[in-house]
């Protein structure tokens, strides 16, 4: 413990005490004591550190911000999402305009018809053997050349009789396989009956075969289309009535 050391008071030297401050200067220093008491008595006394919040405030302001938190999400979203949902219209806008426009066919020409069926058309029917002497031979032939006209097929007018040899020959053969094959492909045969009295049958055979005289059965004039004869074997003489001598003759007038 530090002593002090009194020195000697001064002959004729009186100490003089320190008078204390006017009344008038300390008043202003109560009344603040006063009023910081009163405050002390209102609020409590803290025991915070000083510059942080209060448990309640703090509780009251992380309460605010969590509240506002969402609000404001919700805002930025709304604020973004116009441009967000913009965008995948203004991709597929992007995208359409930079997609190349297709054009009929790379070289910019009309596109290709399509190629036409190349089938051929069902066999001309092939009537069976004899001749019919009842049947309007005039008739038949024009259904035949309609019938030409609208397939491209040839008209065979077979000109004979039911009692002719020859005639019968020539019947075995067209029933050949091989021969109705090739008459039901390029023909349409039509079989007139000139043995018995039919005038009109003997005009006709006049009409397509007409250099007269005496006709060797069977006469067979192929004919196109248009009616124009092409060729008659009463002019040129028949055919081996073979199944070689008539496939021949037949292959060659088909075209």
């Amino acid at each position: 413990m530090t002593s002090r050391i009194l020195r000697p008071a001064r002959a004729g030297h009186t100490a003089r005490p320190r008078s204390a401050a006017p009344l008038g200067a300390r008043l202003p220093l109560v009344a603040a004591a006063v009023v910081a008491a009163g405050l002390c008595a209102a609020c409590g006394p803290s025991s915070e550190t000083v510059g942080s919040a209060s448990p309640s405030t703090a509780s009251a302001s992380a309460q605010a911000l969590a509240a506002a938190a969402p609000s404001a999400s919700a805002s930025a979203s709304t604020e973004a999402s116009p441009s967000a949902s913009a965008s995948p219209s203004a991709s597929a806008t992007a995208g359409a305009s930079s997609s190349p426009t297709p054009s009929r066919t790379q070289s910019g020409s009309a596109a290709p018809k399509p190629a036409r069926s190349s089938a051929a058309p069902a066999p001309a029917r092939v009537p069976g053997p004899g001749y019919d002497s009842s049947a309007d031979a005039q008739k038949q032939i024009d259904a035949a050349l309609a019938a030409a006209k609208a397939d491209g097929r040839t008209v065979l007018l077979d000109f004979g009789a039911n009692w002719c040899g020859n005639c019968k020959a020539a019947d075995k053969v067209f029933a050949q396989p091989q021969t109705a094959a090739i008459l039901g492909a390029s023909y349409h045969l039509v079989k007139i009956d000139i043995g018995g009295n039919s005038s009109a049958n003997s005009a006709l055979l006049r009409k397509y075969s007409p250099s007269g005289g005496t006709y060797t059965m069977p006469v067979l004039v192929v004919v196109n289309s248009s009616g124009k004869v092409r060729t008659d074997t009463h002019a040129t003489g028949n055919p081996s009535l073979t199944a070689e001598g008539i496939n021949a003759f037949l292959r060659k007038w088909a075209s």
